[in-house]
C-alpha cells in the first residue's frame, strides 16, 4: 500500500482497499449464500481490478485490453463483430477503436469486394503487446487459484461450462420473443418507464 511522505495511505490507495474489502466482507460475512451470479460478477470484478492495476503500468484500460485480446487471436474483425466477442455495445466499442487507433494500436480500413464495412486490424505497436500483457493475465489467473487443489479448478470448470450451455439453451428456447434490446432500444423502453412511473406519481 503506498504511503505519502507523512505516513497517511493515499486516497486512490484507501479507496481501492474499501472497494475490495467490501467485496470479502459480503461474501464472507453479510450475505455468505447470496446467488450464484453475483458470487461470478463478484470474482469477475476482482479479476478485472488485479489486471486493470498491471495493464495501467503499460497504459492499457482494461476495455482496450479485451479489444487487443480478441484482435490477437482473430485480426480484421468488423467493429459490430468485435462489439459480439467482448461483449460491449457497438457505440462504446467505436469510442474504445477511435482511442486505440489515437495510440497507434488498430487501423481501420475496408476490405477489397467489401467496402461499405470498415475491418479493424492491429499495429506493429498493437501485436507487440502481445508479448507484454498477456503474461499479466497469466500471472492473475495463477494468483487467483493459488492454494486450490488441481482437481477443484477442473470442477470448477466444467460447472462454468455446464452454466454457459444452460444459459445459451435458455435463450435459443425463448419463445415469447425475448431478446437483447439495441441501445436505442433500450433507451426508448427506460424512457417510456419514466414517463409511466412519472404519470402515476402525479397521480398519487
Amino acid at each position: 500500500m503506498k504511503t505519502t511522505p507523512t505516513g497517511e495511505v493515499t486516497s486512490r490507495a484507501r479507496a481501492a482497499e474499501t472497494d475490495a474489502h467490501r467485496i470479502l466482507r459480503h461474501w464472507h460475512e453479510r450475505v455468505p449464500h447470496d446467488r450464484l451470479a453475483h458470487l461470478v460478477k463478484d470474482a469477475i470484478r476482482m479479476l478485472d481490478r488485479a489486471l486493470q492495476m498491471r495493464l495501467a503500468e503499460h497504459g492499457v484500460s482494461i476495455g482496450h485490453w479485451r479489444i487487443l485480446r480478441a484482435l490477437w487471436v482473430a485480426d480484421g474483425l468488423t467493429q459490430r463483430e468485435l462489439s459480439h466477442e467482448v461483449g460491449l455495445m457497438e457505440p462504446t466499442t467505436f469510442a474504445a477503436l477511435k482511442a486505440m487507433a489515437s495510440l497507434g494500436y488498430v487501423v481501420r480500413r475496408p476490405v477489397t469486394g467489401d467496402r461499405r464495412k470498415k475491418h479493424v486490424f492491429l499495429t506493429s505497436r498493437g501485436r507487440a503487446l502481445e508479448r507484454r500483457l498477456v503474461p499479466l493475465a497469466s500471472e492473475i489467473n495463477a494468483i487467483a487459484v493459488r492454494g486450490v487443489a488441481q482437481g477443484d479448478v477442473a470442477a470448477t470448470r466444467r460447472t462454468l461450462l455446464a452454466i454457459l450451455d444452460n444459459l445459451a439453451a435458455d435463450e435459443a428456447r425463448a419463445s415469447d420473443g425475448r431478446r437483447i434490446p439495441s441501445t436505442r432500444e433500450l433507451g426508448r423502453r427506460v424512457g417510456q418507464a419514466a414517463s409511466a412511473n412519472g404519470r402515476a406519481s402525479r397521480r398519487l
